[in-house]
């Protein structure tokens, strides 16, 4: 059963603890997803970040309508079908009782309250990884800075023991937040997912104004490796990838650009909230390796 969430800067929300993780910052580390997010990206690999508190994912799939959920949720929130149980999304809690009844794994919750001394222990765990392979710690999400006390005060943490720090954010956050955080981080992977503002308005939910400031000011103070996930239809044409290319170059410097091709697992998540989708099909090798290329010869260096 989910704790209940108090107004302290130790603790926070936490959807998954990755350890073992050599994708997201040098060397072996553990990434730590905190849940919550200002943006709402239609394609998010992780809808279940989007908002603060633990929520219910249900695979109806599974469900095997035994009614065990509906005894035991405390809001009347789940009713059964005719082929799977349902849930009011306005009524539940996300209280976790009914993840506990089910006898067939139908039902998880997504995000558990964590104080920093519980991540800080999984984060201990693979410290010898860490030394002798020049890894640490990465805090992602979701966007990390949503929880902005909680992310300082594990970053916080983390360089009092030696660790090195690696934050991925969307950017959308105030200034005065980032300044906060990169007191304490090493490296930065920013994402940019257009330049266009109406597209990225349309998109993402939000203008990317605050986004692209904010890229420039990192740039200015701290390493910094830019992302962009690469969306059929949305930002993988060769003309948005050269203009985000073209701004990196006049307006971050040399710095790292990364391709993400773009990742399915998103989908059956949506489904599971109850929220929609937009099916997409993954970019082919060659395409990429043409996106590639376009940054590669703005840029002057590989991709």
């Amino acid at each position: 059963m989910s704790r209940q969430l108090q107004p302290k800067t130790d603790q926070g929300v936490v959807f998954n603890i990755q350890r073992y993780s050599i994708h997201d910052g040098p060397g072996i580390r553990t990434t730590v997803f905190l849940k919550g997010c200002p943006l709402r990206c239609f394609w998010c690999q992780n809808p279940e970040s989007h908002r603060k508190e633990p929520q219910v994912s249900l695979n109806s799939d599974a469900c095997a309508l035994c009614g065990r959920c509906v005894s035991v949720c405390p809001t009347d929130a789940i009713s059964l079908g005719t082929k799977s149980s349902a849930i009011d999304r306005d009524k539940c809690s996300g209280c976790g009782k009914c993840v506990q009844a089910c006898p067939n794994d139908a039902r998880s919750l997504a995000g558990t309250i964590l104080t920093v001394d519980e991540v800080m222990r999984q984060v201990f765990k693979d410290v010898r990884f860490y030394e002798n392979s020049g890894g640490g710690v990465t805090l992602s999400g979701g966007e990390p800075l949503y929880q902005a006390d909680f992310a300082l005060s594990i970053l916080q943490r983390c360089k009092d023991s030696g660790l090195h720090t690696t934050i991925e954010t969307c950017g959308c956050v105030s200034w005065d937040v980032m300044k906060n955080i990169l007191e304490y981080t090493d490296l930065v992977f920013f994402d940019i997912k257009h330049l266009q503002p109406a597209r990225h308005l349309e998109g993402c939910g939000k203008s990317n104004s605050l986004i692209l400031a904010n890229a420039k000011k990192v740039a200015e103070c701290k390493p910094i490796i830019v992302r962009v996930p690469l969306i059929p239809g949305f930002n993988d044409s060769s003309e948005a990838i050269a203009e985000i290319a073209q701004f990196v170059k006049t307006e971050l410097g040399a710095v790292e650009v990364e391709l993400l091709p773009y990742n399915k697992m998103g989908e059956v998540k949506f489904e599971r909230l109850d929220k929609k989708s937009v099916a997409k099909q993954t970019q082919g090798k060659d395409y990429l390796e043409g996106l590639r290329v376009v940054v590669a010869d703005l840029l002057g260096s590989s991709v």
